[in-house]
C-alpha cells in the first residue's frame, strides 16, 4: 500500500496505464514484480508476447518529461529484473519492453521502447 503522496500518485499512474493496456487487449500477469535487481511495474501478455511495462508519470515536461526520465541506469535495472523474471520459464517467450508515459494528463503508450 502506498505510504507517501508521491507513491499514491505513482499507483494512480499505474492504475491508469493498466486500464489503458487492458482496453487494448493485453492481459495482466503480474504487478510490481520485485527482486533484488529492481522492479517492473507491469508484466503483461500480448498474444504470444510477454511485455514488461515501465510506467512513468511527470507533472510537467520541464526536464524532458516522462519518456526522458528512463535513464540508462534505469534501463539496465529493468533488463536485469526482466532476466530474473524469465528464469521462471524453461523456454523464454518472445518479449518486449514498453513504456507508458504520463505527462500531466496525457498518456502515451510506446511499444518496444527499450531494446536489450
Amino acid at each position: 500500500m502506498p505510504r507517501t503522496p508521491q507513491q499514491r500518485l505513482g499507483r494512480l499512474g499505474e492504475d491508469r496505464a493498466l486500464a489503458h493496456l487492458e482496453a487494448q487487449g493485453l492481459t495482466l500477469l503480474e504487478r510490481n514484480f520485485l527482486c533484488k535487481s529492481g522492479e517492473i511495474d507491469l508484466v503483461m501478455q500480448d498474444g504470444p508476447m510477454l511485455v514488461f511495462v515501465e510506467v512513468r508519470r511527470r507533472a510537467n515536461a520541464r526536464y524532458g518529461g516522462a519518456v526522458y526520465s528512463v535513464t540508462p541506469a534505469k534501463q539496465q535495472r529493468l533488463f536485469r529484473t526482466a532476466q530474473y523474471y524469465l528464469l521462471r520459464h524453461k523456454i523464454p517467450p518472445p518479449c518486449r519492453f514498453d513504456l507508458v508515459a504520463i505527462d500531466d494528463e496525457k498518456l502515451s503508450w510506446i511499444q518496444n521502447a527499450l531494446e536489450m
